[in-house]
């Protein structure tokens, strides 16, 4: 299969190309060059401008198209409208926070989905991420009608992750010592591991399966306190997690997800279905390869570099030393 991926060299991309070589495709990157330009030296490489720049996509022909960076719809549509002709099969890489509600547990792909009133809006923040995803769905579907692929994963997890909204916590728990727990310990949370999701993508766009697809998981139930067990049993430290309330993080004005990872105050049911993505063939691989492989590749990176998530360790203890003198002083 001859195959067009946009983007290819940051997070998901890679393990895409990954994926896909190690299948026997085909396959050219198109991107500005700007992020890893040395990876994939095997690989055709087109450089270009997703804004408006895709000369370089002029002229050819490719089986399907793997769109990995889009979040602006107008973007989506001058990709999809030149390659309409070009390609057989369009995936799209959205998002479940496309949701109205994530909240509901176990929404599927039929749940209402977010909506701006101006959906001329470009400006990419927590507000209009969604909506925006939603738009770059249906400007897809518009292009390239009756072949597009459309994949929401959640948090998308492993090694080359700069976000380290789930490294921090291999990471941190892998230096020991007491550690803020956020929440309640047997809140749900959801992920999937980076290369279980490019594999399952790349078995999807060979079948030149179309239709919505939630693919987060596990494939049962996964809590907090399971997960920074894992990471401690991988690990072997001798970490000892004390369990904060919600209420006490945010009246500490403490950030869910961002300088807490994985937490999302309690209302947030954390159980989007991925039922149809597990009838066509979605699997995972154990959470301790997951933890395993992120840190391997979390030593291979400066240590002074301040991980992007996460308490830094002042505000860690500080508080801490609150939480803990309230519940002497209770």
């Amino acid at each position: 299969m001859d195959l067009l991926i946009l983007g290819g060299t940051g997070f998901l991309g890679r393990h895409l190309v990954e994926a896909a070589l190690s299948r026997g495709h085909r396959i050219t990157i198109f991107n500005r060059g700007q992020h890893y330009p040395e990876l994939f030296p095997s690989v055709e490489k087109l450089r270009g401008d997703r804004n408006g720049d895709l000369a370089a996509l002029q002229g050819s022909q490719w089986d399907a198209v793997i769109d990995t960076c889009a979040r602006i719809p107008r973007v989506v549509n001058l990709a999809a409208t030149l390659l309409a002709k070009a390609v057989q099969h369009y995936t799209f890489i959205s998002s479940i926070s496309v949701y109205v509600d994530p909240t509901e547990p176990e929404i599927d792909e039929s749940a209402p989905l977010s909506t701006l009133e101006d959906e001329t809006i470009e400006e990419v923040r927590a507000e209009t991420y969604g909506a925006l995803k939603a738009l770059c769905e249906q400007a897809a579907e518009d292009a390239i009608p009756g072949r597009v692929l459309v994949i929401r994963p959640g948090l998308i997890v492993g090694p080359y992750d700069s976000s380290d909204r789930f490294t921090y916590w291999p990471h941190r728990v892998a230096e020991g010592s007491e550690i803020l727990a956020p929440g309640d310990p047997e809140q749900n949370i959801q992920f999937i591991d980076v290369r279980d999701i490019a594999a399952w993508t790349v078995s999807m766009v060979e079948a030149r399966q179309i239709g919505i697809y939630n693919a987060t998981g596990p494939k049962g139930s996964l809590t907090m306190q399971e997960c920074l067990q894992t990471c401690k049993a991988v690990t072997e430290s001798d970490a000892q997690f004390v369990w904060v309330s919600e209420e006490f993080l945010l009246e500490q004005k403490v950030e869910p997800y961002t300088e807490v990872p994985l937490w999302i105050p309690r209302a947030y049911a954390n159980r989007v279905s991925c039922a149809k993505a597990l009838e066509l063939g979605l699997t995972f691989r154990p959470l301790t390869t997951t933890v395993k492989d992120t840190l391997l590749w979390d030593a291979t990176r400066v240590p002074a570099e301040p991980l992007k998530a996460g308490l830094n360790a002042d505000k860690e203890q500080k508080l801490l030393k609150i939480w803990n003198n309230q519940s002497n002083v209770s």
